[in-house]
């Protein structure tokens, strides 16, 4: 667990470093100060907003307690153990199997569920999806995410703002920056997918982070296990195609890629394999 904390900061440390590096690089100090408001202003909307956002784009309701109060019981029981208030909870009607958390801080949280689901798991499995997600909350994922993402938008503005630059700039202006071509290009072309990367790795190990701070919290690493094989079985039969890049941005929310990916965008997927993930959970329950 640790290990994965100290890992998101190094990556998030490299990123912020990236990102003012390019912001000097292409504006000097002016351009620093512009990257630094920028970012921050990005972050303030999408850190309040983005729950509102996410939840209306995916048509989620609230979840009926009547009809699923076995699923208010789960989660107040882990309420309890993580010592974390009770998140809205809500449902989307898409028959993918599949599960999300979001909202600033666990006391503004939302867990979504599809009703895809509630059809394929069993009680106890669902317990452990629902700890995964809450643990999403209870370590501050959604801040972390969203802080990455940022950057990595920010940095990529950054590129295309160097490019723009070098088409209409002169060479006296590239000089009064300290560059030359062969940086120039480096910005536009390398940074974008450094930063792309350093997005997706931070993702990955919150995964992993989750996984292992929900299945301590349900006590049962194999429930989350044999959930996490059939979500993922069940998304290589009915793949979603992302029918727009909000979607697509929003992949890495969802406890498995509901997306289908193709070729070699396999790497560059916002999700650890699968098979390494089940492996986790079965050395933690070989352990316990």
């Amino acid at each position: 667990m640790y290990f994965n904390r100290i890992k998101t900061m190094m990556l998030l440390a490299i990123m912020s470093s990236l990102f003012f590096l390019v912001g000097y690089f292409v504006g000097g100090k002016n351009g620093l100060t512009i990257a630094l408001v920028m970012a921050c202003l990005f972050n303030f909307i999408t850190y309040f907003f983005s729950d509102k956002m996410v939840l209306a784009m995916y048509r989620a309701t609230p979840l009926d307690e009547v009809r699923y109060k076995w699923i208010y019981e789960i989660v107040e029981e882990l309420c309890f153990q993580a010592k974390m208030p009770m998140p809205k909870l809500w449902l989307i009607p898409d028959h993918t199997a599949n599960a999300f958390a979001t909202g600033r801080n666990p006391a503004h949280a939302s867990v979504a569920v599809t009703e895809g689901i509630l059809e394929i798991l069993d009680a106890d499995e669902m317990r452990g999806v629902l700890a995964h997600e809450m643990s999403h909350v209870k370590n501050r994922d959604i801040l972390v995410c969203t802080v990455a993402a940022t950057l990595a938008a920010a940095i990529s503005y950054l590129a295309h703002m160097m490019q723009w630059a070098m088409i209409f700039g002169s060479s006296r202006d590239r000089e009064e920056r300290g560059g030359g071509l062969l940086p120039a290009l480096a910005i536009i072309i390398i940074t974008p997918l450094a930063a792309t990367l350093l997005q997706l790795a931070i993702s990955r190990s919150r995964e992993y982070l989750a996984d292992e701070t929900g299945a301590k919290t349900c006590h049962d690493p194999l429930a989350l296990a044999s959930a996490l094989e059939k979500l993922h079985s069940s998304a290589h039969r009915r793949p979603h195609e992302a029918g727009s890049p909000a979607e697509a941005a929003t992949a890495s929310l969802f406890i498995v890629n509901p997306f289908s990916m193709k070729g070699i965008m396999h790497l560059l997927s916002t999700h650890p394999p699968m098979e390494e993930r089940v492996k986790r959970l079965r050395a933690m329950a070989l352990r316990k």
